[in-house]
Order: C-alpha cells, then structure tokens, then sequence
C-alpha cells in the first residue's frame, strides 16, 4: 500500500533562509527540526519554523513537488508561500510545547 507525504519548507527566525523536504510523517519531522535533530543544514542555520506545507496521496508526488521547488528562483517560492501564509508565521507553533522541545534537547546532548 502507498502511503502518502508532505512537502514543507522551513525558514529561520528572520526568514533570510528556506530549506525545501519531504516526508511522508510531518509531525515527527518537524519536531526534529525544532530540536535541531531534522538536518544539518536546518540545525546550523537554525531553520525551526514551518512556513509552507502541501498534502499529497502519493510519497512519490511530494518528492516530484520537492524536486520542482528546490529548482523555483527565492522570489517564486516566497509568492507561493505568502499565498498560504502571508504574514509567514510558523504554522507549527502551536504543534509542541517548549517543555517537549527542550526535554528532547537536553536528552540528545546527554546522548552525545
């Protein structure tokens, strides 16, 4: 059975980054990128906020929506996410506590 997937883009504090993904459970992912477990590159340009989403039925159509974002210029991708998310707050602000967050933090540095 196919299982369906996310195509996100995440962004700092200040909005002069984005990073492009995919994954098929967006909830997990997004917590790892909150607590700097997401990527390298999301954990060294501190890229914790979710400004963009799409939903797709198919894992193979948000890896092709993926590939075709990842090559827009900036000025197209920050259209298309101010047509869903025009002041470009984190959409998933609400979706952890900073308990969660920070715990998870704390227990990965104990790790290392």
């Amino acid at each position: 059975m196919e299982k369906g997937g996310h195509t996100y883009i995440m962004s700092n504090k200040y909005r002069t980054t984005l990073y492009i993904g995919v994954n098929a459970d967006i909830y997990e992912r997004i917590f790892q990128h909150k607590t700097g477990s997401g990527s390298v590159f999301t954990s060294r340009y501190k890229l914790t906020d979710l400004v963009y989403f799409e939903e797709f039925n198919f894992i193979e159509d948000a890896i092709a929506r993926e590939k075709q974002l990842k090559r827009w210029h900036r000025d197209w991708k920050m259209n298309l996410i101010k047509e869903m998310n025009p002041d470009l707050v984190d959409l998933a602000e609400d979706w952890f506590t900073e308990d969660e967050i920070s715990f998870h933090m704390q227990l990965l540095k104990k790790l290392k």
